[in-house]
């Protein structure tokens, strides 16, 4: 670590010396929870989760008229997860978020080489996962392209896990980096146009898998694409998502074909006033109604800031969730502006599976997310509250008895935002 930080040091006075913009910001976003109930039932005999777990972030960018080049470096610790005077850092948790560059080549098109987030539309597929402390990124080279309203990215991303004195690992078996979806290869365009009151987006995306458990050389193949379009007029706003999956996909120690999985969702938004909008929508994501070996009919997010959707107690397709019932979600939600710099989020949201459960109960349980927020003068304060009634299926689906299960599911959660900027100019 103490090496990396020297580096970081000489590159930050290099660039100082430097004929171009340079700029150096951080972030320090300290997060308590209480968790009881959080991602799933919590059973009466356990005991309630309380901790502040905090991350920390340092920022360069550097652009010139040819190219720009951004470095974030992060940390993410737990308070007291070291103990005392360990001299070093027990949870290794330091790394590069981002480190990529992008390189002008005229007429419109330009190169994204290196560590960097993939965030689109809606961030349903694709999105930077910023709530999760440690965010998400990806190892990719990226072809951009954009004139006016329109814009095309391909990006494309081969994946090892280490290297040895020989060079590169060999295709195949070695590449023991799995979960949650971790892929040895990418493929993936994103087409966006905009016009004066509508906006359309497509997106398709190919990931290939190894299945490192079973030690096969075989890679398989998921399929993912479809479209995102965005609506406004006057006080009325509309989004809608449609995405269809297929191929190939890794389930815990299997491969299993995809057979026409699919995610439709609807939202609109009315403002009321300046100080009050309101919501409604629906999102339907396809699940599967038996347990089979071989075959799913159940659609998975992949990429997305999946804690946006469904939720904010995560109780679906955070690390869960994946190749079940799938989900049915109708939700209505209402945002005050209490004044100038603090608002009110209050949001609604029940339930329900695309596919029966073994009892043949469907319906899931109803959530209800309150979220806070104030801004101070260089400092934010965001807060917030969520609470699960849980029904019948709920229990079932997380394999919790019900009179096992403590009376109250809920989660509470504060935290604090400091993003200052250290330097913002030409030298």
């Amino acid at each position: 670590m103490k090496n990396k930080l020297l580096l970081f040091g000489l590159f930050v006075m290099t660039m100082n010396i430097a004929e171009a913009q340079f700029s150096l910001s951080g972030e320090f976003r300290p997060r308590t929870e209480f968790r009881h109930g959080f991602g799933s039932i919590i059973p009466e005999s356990a005991e309630p989760g309380l901790s502040v777990a905090t991350r920390i972030r340092l920022n360069a960018g550097y652009k010139t008229e040819s190219y720009k080049f951004f470095l974030s470096l992060q940390d993410v610790f737990v308070w007291g997860e070291n103990r005392q005077i360990l001299p070093n850092d027990q949870n290794n948790s330091f790394a590069v978020f981002q480190a990529w560059a992008e390189i002008g080549l005229g007429g419109g098109f330009s190169t994204k080489l290196g560590r960097q987030v993939l965030s689109y539309d809606d961030q349903r597929i694709l999105g930077g996962l910023d709530w999760a402390q440690q965010g998400r990124n990806h190892d990719a080279a990226l072809l951009k392209y954009k004139k006016d309203s329109f814009s095309a990215d391909l990006a494309l991303a081969f994946n090892q896990d280490h290297e040895n004195a020989g060079g590169f690992v060999n295709v195949g078996n070695n590449f023991n980096t799995s979960g949650f979806f971790t892929y040895k290869v990418m493929q993936m365009l994103h087409l966006h146009k905009g016009w004066d009151k509508f906006s359309g987006s497509l997106l398709f995306m190919n990931n290939g898998f190894e299945n490192h458990s079973l030690n096969l050389n075989e890679t398989v193949y998921l399929q993912t694409f479809g479209t995102h379009l965005k609506y406004k007029t006057g006080a009325l706003a509309l989004e809608a998502n449609g995405f269809l999956q297929t191929g190939r996909a890794i389930y815990g120690a299997n491969y299993q074909d995809v057979e026409s999985g699919y995610l439709a969702g609807l939202e609109a938004k009315y403002k009321v006033s300046d100080k009050v909008t309101v919501g409604l929508g629906a999102e339907i994501i396809s699940g599967d109604s038996e347990a089979d070996a071989t075959a799913t009919s159940a659609f998975f997010p992949l990429y997305g800031t999946n804690h946006k959707f469904n939720g904010f107690m995560d109780y679906f397709y955070v690390g869960n969730h994946a190749n079940t019932v799938g989900l049915f979600d109708i939700h209505a939600s209402a945002n005050f502006k209490l004044d100038e710099k603090a608002s009110l989020m209050v949001k609604v949201l029940n339930f329900s599976g695309e596919q029966e459960l073994g009892s043949g109960e469907k319906q899931l349980g109803t959530e209800v997310d309150l979220v806070y927020k104030r801004g101070f003068k260089g400092f934010t304060i965001v807060a917030g509250y969520s609470h699960m009634f849980a029904s019948d299926g709920m229990y079932e689906l997380k394999g919790v008895a019900e009179n096992l299960a403590a009376d109250n599911q809920n989660w509470a959660w504060a935290m604090l935002v400091i993003k200052p900027k250290f330097l913002n100019g030409t030298k």
